[in-house]
């Protein structure tokens, strides 16, 4: 992955997918992407990138360190 900082939604699931997580799937106003029983809800498409106290928020919820989403 590219250093953490804003990225695209593009780039987020296959980061993610990168870590075994599977999706993205629909679920109510928002995709999400599962792994086990974790169900990590992703931002809707837009056209501009995921910030960064965002990027932080969902790899909190995923249980991600930095360290570990900028070495896949």
């Amino acid at each position: 992955m590219p250093p953490f900082g804003p990225i695209k939604r593009r780039e987020l699931i296959s980061g993610l997918r990168a870590l075994g997580f599977d999706g993205p799937y629909s679920g109510g106003k928002h995709q999400y992407m599962s792994y086990g029983t974790l169900k990590l809800h992703i931002p809707n498409p837009h056209q501009v990138d995921i910030s960064l106290p965002l990027l932080r928020r969902i790899l909190d919820q995923a249980g991600i360190t930095v360290e570990q989403w900028e070495s896949v």
